[in-house]
């Protein structure tokens, strides 16, 4: 199945210790490059998120973030009464030795311990975080997928047209070989009668005649072309990532159109490989945006 590199997906989760969020984009990248944001109380889990993630994707520059939201009408933090009995204690005594001794309560709510957070369950809340994961990663890739469907469905109506150009240019071969060669004979007979020669070793004007049709010969620049048609449909339809396969494979496609451009001596076999390089050029920039 074709992916693009392009994707968004998102989720939430309710926890007991608040409200999970969770964001992945992605866009075009060489490589894999993955990008992560994390609250302080997940941290840890930065290593397993990202063998997680790596596990299903291979290519493209992909943004994740998580968030953890508090519970909404839940304190966030708590007093804790005994620390705070023990600090009024010691202010009592301290003022009876300093009567201009002032003690404010934010000075108080600064000494350690006298707040306190809720107690978090590390591993119930890591393990709630990677159950999210998974559900915006399987949101994620679905959206690459029906991406690459549509991109697979151009890439193939172009290598479509790149086999009927191809097949195009084989039908008129024989024609053009046979126009070059009733050209030639009839440019060397004007020669032969202006130059009052008497005429030509015709076995040798045969044999460079034969050489020179040869230098035209596109036959195996067309069975190449046939061949990487039908590698560019079977790899189509592979379930796996291919982005980098099909890059290779037009590589070989511009090769053989050049080559055609290259031995063409026919404006119908030149502006064949003319539109045979347009196509190959759409089919690339397609391919830049699949995994």
């Amino acid at each position: 199945m074709i992916r693009s590199m392009t994707a968004f997906a998102s989720g939430e989760r309710v926890t007991e210790w608040g409200t999970l969020g969770c964001e992945l984009r992605s866009v075009n990248h060489r490589f894999l490059e993955l990008g992560l944001r994390l609250p302080d109380e997940l941290r840890a889990l930065e290593p397993a998120l990202r063998e997680r993630i790596a596990s299903r994707v291979s290519r493209g520059k992909l943004d994740f973030v998580l968030r953890l939201r508090a519970p909404e009408g839940a304190a966030a933090l708590q007093l804790n009464p005994s620390r705070l009995r023990e600090l009024g204690d010691l202010a009592i005594d301290l003022q009876a030795r300093f009567p201009g001794l002032r003690t404010e309560l934010t000075d108080l709510l600064q000494f350690p311990g006298v707040l306190q957070t809720p107690a978090t369950d590390q591993a119930a809340l890591q393990a709630a975080a990677l159950d999210l994961l998974d559900g915006v990663l399987d949101e994620f890739l679905a959206a690459r997928e029906r991406e690459g469907a549509k991109l697979a469905t151009v890439i193939a109506e172009r290598v479509d047209g790149i086999a009927a150009i191809a097949a195009d240019v084989r039908g008129m071969m024989p024609g053009i070989r046979t126009g070059q060669r009733t050209k030639l004979e009839t440019r060397l007979a004007d020669l032969a009668q202006s130059s009052g020669v008497g005429g030509f070793d015709q076995g040798r004007v045969e044999q460079e005649l034969v050489l020179w049709l040869q230098k035209l010969d596109v036959d195996e620049e067309l069975d190449r072309l046939d061949a990487h048609v039908a590698e560019a449909r079977r790899v189509l339809k592979l379930r796996e990532a291919v982005g980098r396969r099909l890059d290779f494979l037009l590589q070989e496609f511009n090769r053989e159109a050049n080559t055609l451009g290259s031995k063409s001596v026919d404006a119908r076999s030149s502006a064949a490989a003319v539109e045979l390089k347009v196509l190959i050029d759409q089919v690339r920039e397609q391919i830049q945006n699949i995994e």
